[in-house]
């Protein structure tokens, strides 16, 4: 099935790509959540039409983006967890810390740009990278120390 995507899906696609995807996949995930539309001829049609303003606000956005990237590179979240002798955590710090932190700092930024594979669970630092836009990232530090007793 062909499809337009509207909003950047990674590992698909950017918005106003032209992709051919299973038809399962489309009718059950892209297309509910608004992330894509069949590509029918008056879809495409309409989607040419508006590629200039769609480019305008891409650029804004990325621009934003770049703008937040700058403010947040460089950033130093602590946490502290109760920690075994060996230095493992009895816990983690996973994307919900993290997001929650970078909101009460006040940053908006959503939750799925964090780029974290699995939470963290050893004491010391970690890199975090954030994806803020299309093509713009940010490297913050997560530390984490062992909590006193």
């Amino acid at each position: 099935m062909k499809v337009i995507i509207r909003k950047t899906v990674p590992k698909l696609g950017a918005a106003g790509d032209v992709k051919t995807v299973r038809d399962g996949y489309a009718r059950n995930y892209l297309i509910p959540r608004g992330l894509a539309e069949t590509a029918t001829e008056g879809a495409m049609k309409n989607w040419k039409l508006g590629a200039q303003r769609r480019a305008n606000r891409v650029s804004a956005e990325t621009e934003t983006a770049k703008a937040l990237a700058a403010k947040v590179a460089g950033m130093t979240l602590s946490y502290t967890r109760e920690t075994a002798e060996t230095g493992q955590l009895f816990g983690s710090v996973g994307k919900a810390d993290i997001w929650k932190s970078l909101k009460a700092s006040g940053y908006d930024i959503g939750k799925d740009c964090i780029d974290l594979p699995a939470p963290v669970k050893t004491v010391g630092d970690t890199e975090v990278t954030l994806r803020l836009a299309h093509g713009v990232t940010a490297v913050i530090k997560v530390r984490i120390g062992p909590k006193a007793a």
